[in-house]
């Protein structure tokens, strides 16, 4: 009888939904490793099916999923993969979510609201998944919603080098659309050599998602370039009205630097036609050809979670990617 050895070797896995392979394929090629081939399909009354065509038992699988629209689906097809890794026995599974989805419904604002981040977390905790790895959450509070550890990416590096690289020798002021991101906005300023800070002190109505009512300008934008930082751009309309204020208050010009480029309806016509001089967005949702535009600058977070992956997979320190800050 052959002898077997004690020690089975490790295996590491990547696993991509439909959403957006095109980020699992680039994330693959840093790693070295192919992208696991499999059969998705959509029945008739839209329930989804996947099988995978190779033996996941005992690996270490990472499953890549872009909550983009329609984002239920996308949710409900990265659960589905977990599902059938977890029945497969796949040793450990860490579900990798660029774009964490429901995190603007992180608390309850008023009575008989829900905590749809929470919901999300549970329901990705029941389908077996025993870590998540994300990027820039909407409030850093979300990844204690999951009952394991989470990786909490921060875009933050790579975006602000681009503005370093590309307008360092300009006086600039970091500002952040509203009071809640200044804490994020001192520590743009730190990797901007100690910039000042300004925000927009806004009001928002309860009843009337996506609208703000803007006011005043509070800090030093006069005379100088203003980046814009937020953790997402959606239809677009607080950032806009952010540019509009500051270029009102006398700012020289406007850069805007989001993390995620949801996107939605309106939100490149106002950005194409606003004083914004440019848009830098990453990809951790797909931005499609019909919504790229002029200003767009776009920016690829494959490097930082490949870098996370192989961390993870050899027990490594992802913390150690963000200079102990993360």
């Amino acid at each position: 009888m052959a002898s077997i050895s004690g020690t089975p070797k490790k295996s590491l896995m990547l696993f991509s939904g439909r959403a957006y392979p095109e980020l699992a394929e680039e994330v693959a090629k840093y790693l070295n490793v192919s992208v696991v081939p499999q059969a998705a399909y959509d029945f008739a009354n839209g329930e989804i099916f996947v099988r995978f065509e190779e033996s996941v038992r005992g690996c270490d699988a990472f499953v890549v999923q872009s909550h983009t629209a329609p984002i239920n689906q996308w949710v409900m097809e990265q659960l589905i993969m977990v599902d059938a890794l977890k029945r497969a026995s796949a040793k450990r599974i860490t579900v990798i979510m660029p774009f964490y989805p429901y995190a603007r419904q992180d608390k309850k604002h008023r009575g008989r609201e829900p905590i749809s981040a929470r919901l999300i977390a549970d329901l990705f905790k029941t389908a077996g998944a025993d870590r998540i790895m994300t990027v820039d959450l909407h409030t850093a509070q979300i990844s204690g919603f999951f009952d394991g550890p989470v990786d909490h990416l921060w875009a933050m590096a790579l975006l602000a080098d681009h503005v370093r690289n590309r307008y360092g020798t300009e006086e600039l002021t970091v500002v952040s659309p509203d009071s809640g991101r200044t804490k994020l906005a001192e520590k743009w300023a730190d990797m901007l050599d100690g910039c000042p800070i300004a925000f927009i002190h806004k009001t928002r109505d309860p009843l009337k998602p996506n609208e703000v009512v803007a006011n005043r300008v509070v800090g030093e934008v006069r005379d100088r370039l203003c980046v814009v930082i937020d953790d997402m751009v959606d239809t677009g309309g607080t950032i806009v009205k952010a540019v509009e204020q500051l270029v009102e208050a006398g700012a020289k010009g406007v850069i805007v630097a989001a993390t995620h480029g949801v996107l939605s309806g309106p939100a490149v016509e106002r950005l194409q036609n606003s004083s914004a001089r440019e848009v830098v967005l990453t990809n951790t949702l797909p931005i499609p050809a019909d919504k790229q535009f002029d200003k767009l600058t776009v920016l690829s977070i494959a490097p930082l979670l490949a870098q996370a992956i192989q961390q993870v997979f050899e027990d490594g320190s992802v913390t150690s990617l963000f200079d102990g800050n993360a």
